[in-house]
């Protein structure tokens, strides 16, 4: 039985978050709401606690997980103290969607949480019921997205209820999430002693900050952004980097390009020959392009002149496909600017890399 806590995003009931924070510092799993998804919650201290999270979402154990923690006063307990310049980008983004990798003390938490690495993520999520969760907690939290593994995120809590009710212990439902996409990670590598340079900053998964607010916040940084073929060539350093994520139970397929037009001319033969064929379509596209378009189940996904609403309304598109039962899928890239960089990573990963250029 998945106990479900309803409670204000704008003033978080202290009674049924008590209740929440209760069953984590017992060894539960409990879901909640970040401003990013909803998250799976277990104490990131407890080996057999963080098991729990693996075994309701399906999830491979050689994939990190990120720790959630209230304030920042609590790094200094879990890793090594951050440098001049992740400080800066604390100060800049948190609490808010961005995760920073920093070494691991030992024995500050489960070999789960870091699998295997001398690093962990951390982040301080910007949501008051996240916030006040994780303080009556009193622990680390460490919290993927509350979805099976491979299925598109959570957004709202009847996202977390349709793929893992009778799996956890509680879900704290705060309503609708805000950014849509997961945080972005980054990892600092200081400059050689005497090589006058400003470090590198790597981007290992891009999410709610884009690389040019990193930027703007680093200039003296090289800001490194990671390909699809390194995130595959290595051991995951960050979640996200490695197996399919984030997808419908369809096939999808990716169609990218540089002229609209062309791309629209084979997303629609695509449709028409797969109806043909007898399958049940659909395609993701944007406001803008939605008329043109013919099949069984069309989605709007945001407007190409507005990413944070496509970010924003992306994960629940993805499901609706699952509850149109459509089979056979086509997408629509969006240009790689800003947040459209985290948002492709996600339709490509949602694909299987099946990318269609025309």
């Amino acid at each position: 039985m998945t106990a479900n806590w309803k409670v204000s995003a704008v003033s978080p009931q202290a009674e049924e978050l008590a209740e929440a924070a209760r069953v984590l510092r017992e060894g539960g799993v409990v879901a909640f709401p970040t401003e990013t998804v909803y998250g799976l919650g277990a104490d990131a201290r407890q080996t057999d606690a963080v098991m729990k999270i693996f075994s309701a979402k399906g999830r491979p154990s050689d994939n990190p997980l990120i720790v959630h923690i209230a304030n920042r006063s609590q790094i200094e307990e879990l890793a090594a103290p951050p440098d001049e310049a992740v400080s800066r980008l604390l100060d800049a983004f948190w609490p808010g969607p961005l995760t920073v990798v920093l070494p691991v003390l030992p024995g500050a938490l489960s070999p789960l949480v870091t699998a295997g690495l001398s690093t962990v993520g951390l982040r301080m999520p910007d949501h008051p019921v996240a916030l006040q969760l994780l303080a009556a907690a009193g622990c680390p939290v460490a919290a993927p997205s509350a979805n099976r593994s491979g299925r598109p995120s959570p957004t709202l809590a009847a996202h977390v209820l349709e793929d893992l009710a009778g799996r956890i212990d509680g879900i704290v439902d705060g309503g609708p999430t805000g950014v849509g996409l997961e945080s972005t990670v980054v990892e600092y590598t200081p400059a050689a002693a005497g090589s006058g340079g400003g470090g590198v900053l790597h981007i290992l998964r891009p999410g709610g900050v884009t690389a040019a607010q990193l930027r703007r916040v680093l200039p003296e940084a090289e800001v490194r952004e990671a390909s699809a073929h390194h995130e595959q060539a290595q051991a995951p350093r960050a979640p996200g980097m490695k197996y399919t994520h984030y997808a419908p139970r369809g096939v999808m397929t990716l169609v990218q390009g540089d002229a609209p037009e062309r791309v629209l001319a084979r997303l629609q033969r695509e449709l028409d020959e797969a109806r043909a064929r007898g399958e049940r379509t659909g395609v993701l596209t944007y406001r803008e392009h939605a008329d043109a378009l013919r099949a069984d189940h069309v989605v709007a996904c945001g407007s190409l002149g507005d990413l944070e609403s496509v970010a924003h309304e992306l994960y629940a598109a993805l499901r609706g496909f699952d509850e149109a039962d459509v089979g056979f899928i086509v997408a629509e890239a969006c240009p790689e600017v800003g947040l459209g960089v985290a948002i492709m990573n996600r339709l490509r990963k949602a694909a299987g890399d099946r990318v269609i250029r025309v």
